[in-house]
């Protein structure tokens, strides 16, 4: 009996294991299959459209305010958001530079899912500077420059986006901005009483008064000189004190995608930049991806706020690590 039992054991033994084994197959086979329905398809970044995109606001000339060049490109970004699905709102507002000079200035922006109360903003300007003040040519100092880094750069990656966005939705709520008169502060040449808040005067105003009353969202991007060749994105530092996790998230998902070496887990500079006023002025943490060149004088690159700021210095590649980065990060919020 002792012996028949110990067999008998044996067997059930041997059944309730294959039984367990074959559980235990089911669940990993589910929990494989989780993991697939819970990957999500983010789509591909397309560098030759947002390089097109930058070389046409670079085409209209310099994009300063109060200039045929500057309406004219307004009217086109407005258009193409409007192409691309978003609902588009314009904010018109006279703006005080710092000489006193009355800036006609506009706000863009595209909402993608409107109703949505989970959103994420991506920003960037699209003015380019007045002045040529950073010129190795004294004479050229008051030449209005083509920004086709500083400006056009972070408005094509995001149209770029745009256009991505209208093909496959993600599951938050999108709002992109194109602020106007970024670049409009005080110059190198200035000779009167410095003034504080002279850059960025369309963030600070679209701060004060937002598109959408009581307007907020989880975190904002904010896209500055994203297209130079050679480009490295230190982490700035105002984006790190006030938007840590979001800037852990960005590099991260940059790593993952094999872009490590346009993003150094590094600190850069503090840079006052549209960013500031988002978070100053709404408390909407924002993190600024913005060229930072440690081994240049300016930080900046030698481009940097010159007439040699055009589109020989755009690169494919250094706009297809910013936009799939970007794409990564907010096609995988829930």
């Amino acid at each position: 009996m002792k012996r028949h039992y110990t067999l008998l054991s044996c067997c059930l033994l041997l059944v309730f294991a294959t039984v367990a084994c074959s559980s235990n197959k089911k669940s990993a086979a589910d929990q494989t299959e989780d993991v697939a329905k819970e990957k999500v398809n983010v789509p591909t970044f397309n560098a030759d459209s947002a390089y097109q995109y930058v070389k046409t606001q670079a085409d209209f000339g310099p994009r300063v305010p109060n200039t045929t060049a500057h309406k004219a490109c307004g009217e086109y970004l407005a258009s193409k958001l409007e192409q691309f699905g978003a609902k588009v709102y314009n904010q018109y507002a006279d703006l005080v530079a710092y000489d006193g000079t009355l800036l006609k200035s506009r706000n863009i922006i595209g909402a993608y899912n409107p109703d949505s109360r989970r959103r994420v903003l991506l920003c960037a300007h699209w003015d380019s500077r007045p002045y040529a003040d950073e010129d190795d040519d004294d004479k050229k100092h008051q030449t209005p420059i083509i920004g086709a880094n500083d400006g056009a750069s972070g408005v094509g990656v995001l149209l770029e986006v745009a256009r991505q966005l209208q093909q496959q939705a993600p599951t938050i709520g999108i709002d992109i901005i194109f602020f106007d008169a970024e670049d409009y502060g005080i110059p190198t040449f200035y000779k009167g009483q410095y003034k504080a808040d002279t850059w960025c005067l369309g963030s600070q105003y679209w701060g004060r008064m937002p598109h959408v009353e009581n307007y907020n969202a989880r975190y904002g991007i904010l896209l500055d000189m994203v297209g130079g060749k050679n480009a490295t994105f230190y982490q700035e530092l105002f984006s790190k004190r006030t938007a840590s996790k979001q800037v852990k998230k960005i590099w991260d998902a940059a790593h993952r995608l094999g872009f490590e070496s346009f993003f150094p887990k590094q600190d850069g500079t503090e840079v006052t930049d549209d960013h500031m006023y988002v978070y100053n002025l709404r408390k909407i943490p924002c993190v600024d991806i913005i060229n930072y060149d440690p081994n240049c004088d300016t930080g900046f690159g030698d481009f940097w706020h010159t007439i040699d700021d055009n589109m020989d210095v755009i690169d494919k590649g250094t706009l297809n690590a910013v936009g799939q980065t970007v794409l990564e990060v907010i096609y995988n919020e829930k």
